[in-house]
């Protein structure tokens, strides 16, 4: 086809942009057979010769605007001259006309004026009979109205009864605030009723059979008559019944009352997410399917496509957030899983329509008409989801330009159009996303209980708890790091909050758990009758073979402490890189939206990021992940990053708090034994005062007295403390020992950090006694520092020897009941014996101390000593009651 320069020039006039007229030129010819190279050939040098000419005109363009300018230039220094010279001008001529006007009024006679005026009031009322006929005219139509609108649709004449009922519907404003406006309305929603009556059997005919022409018909009809939303209903209904029969004849197992027993042989029951994915796929034939139909018979085939997906799944009944809501009363622990599998239904259902969409955006592209006005918009176009709104992003412009509001506003409206069926899908989901933490800790605790089971709580002797404790361990491990998943897949990372919380609290109510079992596991070894085992090494240490037992349990449980430790830790490293992945992902969404989504729909996303879910903790828990990458130069000391699970951590110190305490119990429970009738001896309420010897006369020698020896169960008392560091030697390769040092009792950090070479942190306090606090965790590092052996029997046996201290001056010594002078004495005699003995383990006992002091001081100065002071401490108090002072 031979093209002349001219008809170029005219095509490309016709087009706005340059690319629709090549696309238009190239590929939308009518005959694309015919082209080939040599019409092209044609068209480029075509083309050449006019951007030569167009080179030729904007050089000719160009000089001529410098001559312009220059003309304008020389110009302006008489502009301000001229305007002085109109000014005089305009004053000069309203002057004349003044005088003009006032001459006029003079030289006209009365006779003239009254005629004027005569004209003037026939011309008005002209003009009003002119529009009282008019009127007159629309009163006679619509006295006929009701009898011609019903004769036509008697006739099927549907076509012709629109139109008049449009031409009286443009002359109700002729009524308006008159008396007759509210019966001419009635009469027109009436007559309006009687033809969308009339026409509803048939149209529902037409769309059950696919009538492509007599469904447009209808349409032009239906919007003629200002009825198009109900047009739309009528369709919508009778293309969504097959979908919405599946919906509510689904007999499921998980979701549903179990049927009854006359009905359970002919109903075929099924998963939720069974019958989910069958009913996606019908949803998406039939959107498939309607595709065409919609296309012919709609002029906005994309926006409609829409509204039929939103109000098919909103007719839905039982709802789908009912059937949510069952899904997780029935499946309670479990349900996490079964929502994952929806969700991810959903998503995928979403994907493939939005392909659907692609195309029929595809197959009605053009040039774009003109877009209404908010009068001229049919109502169903304004029909807009009460949930959704559109967010914002920093960097986005919120202006636009025109009456309506420009542009960016009318995408983003009929952006949000076309989303209403997503949030319809999506929104179900929105009150479970925003709950996943509860419903992740409950998946949590009841995968547990499920492995757990076959666990006898019967035969704990027989069962080795230590490795039941590891085993659970890589068993609740195993669970945690499949959360990550499910945060990814459930939330797309916006329930990191809640994933951290569950996780925390499940790891603490697991140890706590072994916390609660370890009181059953060491029993107190409080019996009367015991047997003493040991080897040849182990002589003179009174130990039964359940002391050895426990021994060794608490042992092998702080050893299972360190590895659950150190399995801790690295999860908690697995956790921050999950977060950190979060955190990239988000920021990288936040930057460009457009290629990089948080998931794969678009609806899904809004939804998410306008819930709960997107908190300031969630923004300041990425942004803590973030920022624990810090730059570190060369030289500089790397900084442990803050723990994430803190509850876990605090628990896992408990436990082996609590081993380390039953394990003291057990090593310290010969020595209890000792004391057991300690205060009961008979020598405390003894006759005599050792510290005198009596003579019948002046010249009998006097023999000088020495210190009383200790009593024999002091002698023994101190015998087993003196073995205590033997029993160390045997555990001193046992690297539980060294596990949580900061968690001993009565050992604090002061004196910790003088036994041993690493730094130890500052960690919570849990509880006191006296002046020694106890510690509730640790530092767990991902490389344990090595500590001396020797180092961590000194710490043990500090920590043991204060605690029996605290058992001696707390529990054993104020229950003697009286101190005679003797007794008082030998009281003296035998803590004097054992505080050398617990200084020998680096001991020092304010307590005790004080407990020999006042035990040996004569009477007179107690007494003083008592009214001397006005807080008198209570170690006096209870010396003095014994002594029989107060």
């Amino acid at each position: 086809m031979q093209t002349s320069t001219t008809q170029v020039v005219d095509s490309i006039e016709q087009y706005d942009d340059v690319v629709s007229w090549i696309n238009d030129t190239l590929i939308f010819s009518d005959d694309i057979d015919d082209l080939n190279t040599a019409h092209l050939i044609k068209l480029d040098q075509q083309i050449t010769q006019l951007l030569t000419t167009l080179d030729i005109a904007s050089e000719d363009s160009s000089s001529q605007l410098e001559h312009i300018i220059d003309g304008v230039s020389r110009g302006i220094p008489r502009l301000a001259y001229d305007l002085h010279f109109m000014k005089d001008g305009a004053l000069t001529l309203q002057h004349n006309i003044s005088d003009v006007l006032h001459k006029a009024r003079g030289t006209v006679p009365p006779t003239t004026d009254a005629v004027l005026k005569q004209l003037h009031d026939l011309d008005l009322i002209k003009n009003r009979m002119e529009s009282a006929r008019e009127v007159l005219r629309e009163a006679e139509s619509w006295s006929t109205l009701e009898l011609e609108v019903t004769s036509l649709i008697a006739e099927k004449n549907y076509a012709k009864a629109a139109e008049r009922l449009s031409e009286a519907s443009k002359s109700m404003v002729v009524f308006q605030n008159t008396p007759e406006y509210d019966p001419r309305r009635n009469l027109m929603v009436n007559l309006q009723n009687q033809l969308e009556a009339s026409l509803s059997s048939a149209l529902v005919s037409a769309i059950n059979a696919q009538d492509l022409a007599n469904c447009k018909e209808y349409f032009a009809i239906f919007s003629v008559i200002q009825r198009e939303p109900e047009f739309r209903n009528y369709y919508y209904a009778a293309r969504r019944s097959g979908v919405v029969t599946l919906w509510q004849s689904a007999q499921l197992i998980d979701c549903d009352e179990p049927p009854s027993k006359g009905d359970a042989s002919q109903v075929v029951r099924q998963t939720f997410t069974e019958f989910l994915s069958k009913f996606y796929n019908t949803l998406f034939s039939v959107v498939n399917v309607e595709r065409t139909p919609i296309c012919s018979i709609f002029p906005d085939p994309h926006t409609t496509l829409s509204s039929f997906i939103a109000s098919t799944l909103s007719s839905l009944q039982p709802t789908y957030p009912q059937r949510l809501s069952a899904l997780s009363s029935k499946k309670n622990g479990n349900v996490l899983t079964d929502l994952i599998s929806a969700l991810r239904l959903t998503e995928d259902f979403t994907v493939v329509v939005d392909k659907v969409m692609e195309k029929v955006k595809f197959a009605t592209s053009g040039p774009m008409p003109r877009r209404p006005s908010n009068a001229e918009k049919p109502s169903h176009v304004r029909r807009r989801s009460s949930r959704m709104s559109i967010s914002w992003r920093p960097g986005q412009s919120r202006s636009g330009s025109g009456p309506n509001g420009g542009p960016i506003q009318q995408a983003l409206s009929q952006t949000a159009e076309v989303m209403e069926w997503k949030q319809e899908l999506f929104q179900p989901f929105l009150d479970f996303q925003i709950d996943y933490g509860s419903l992740e800790k409950r998946f949590l605790e009841h995968s547990l209980a499920d492995i757990t089971d076959n666990d006898s709580r019967e035969g704990v002797e027989e069962v080795d708890r230590p490795r039941l404790l590891r085993e659970r361990a890589v068993d609740i491990f195993g669970l945690a790091e499949g959360s990550m998943g499910r945060c990814n897949a459930f939330t797309h990372g916006y329930g990191a909050v809640g994933l951290v919380w569950a996780l925390d609290n499940f790891f603490k109510s697991f140890m706590e758990l072994w916390t609660t079992e370890l009181q059953t596991m060491v029993t107190q070894t409080g019996s009367s009758s015991r047997t003493p085992v040991g080897s040849e090494d182990m002589a003179g240490m009174d130990y039964t073979a359940h002391d050895w037992s426990n021994i060794q349990l608490c042992l092998h449980l702080l050893s299972s402490a360190r590895t659950v430790s150190e399995r801790l830790t690295g999860f908690e490293m697995k956790l921050r890189s999950y977060l950190s992945q979060v955190a990239t992902q988000f920021s990288m969404a936040r930057d460009d939206p457009i290629n990089f989504s948080i998931s794969p729909a678009q609806g899904e996303t809004q939804l998410l990021e306008q819930s709960t879910l997107n908190s300031a903790e969630l923004q300041t828990l990425l942004e803590t992940v973030g920022g624990d990458h810090v730059h570190s130069r060369p030289g500089q000391l790397h900084q442990p990053p803050e723990p994430l699970l803190v509850n876990a951590r605090r628990s896992l110190s408990l436990f082996a708090q609590a081993c380390q305490a039953a394990l003291q119990r057990t090593i310290l429970s010969p020595l209890r034994q000792h004391l057991s009738s300690y205060s009961s001896l008979s020598l405390w309420s003894a006759a005599g005062d050792p510290k005198s010897k009596s003579a019948t006369n002046e010249n009998e020698l006097k023999v000088p007295t020495f210190s009383l020896p200790p009593s024999e169960t002091m002698q023994k008392v101190a015998d087993g403390l003196l073995n205590l560091p033997r029993l160390f030697e045997v555990y001193a390769d046992d690297d539980a020992l060294s596990f949580s040092l900061g968690t001993l009792p009565h050992l604090d950090y002061d004196m910790l950090k003088g036994l041993t070479e690493q730094t130890v942190p500052e960690t919570p306090t849990v509880s006191g006694s006296g002046s020694h606090m106890r510690r509730a965790s640790v530092s767990f590092n991902p490389k344990p520092t090595i500590v001396d052996p020797e180092a961590i029997s000194s710490a043990w046996l500090l920590s043991l020897g204060h605690t029996f201290m605290e058992f001696v001056v707390q529990d054993v010594l104020p229950t003697i009941s009286s101190l005679s002078a003797s007794g008082a004495a030998q009281l003296a005699s035998d803590l004097e014996y054992l505080t050398n003995i617990v200084r020998a383990l680096n001991v020092e006992h304010e307590a005790l101390e004080k407990w020999r002091l006042y035990s040996e001081m004569d009477e007179e100065d107690m007494e003083a000593r008592l009214k001397e002071k006005e807080k008198t401490d209570s170690v006096l108090v209870d010396v003095a009651r014994l002594r029989g002072l107060s």
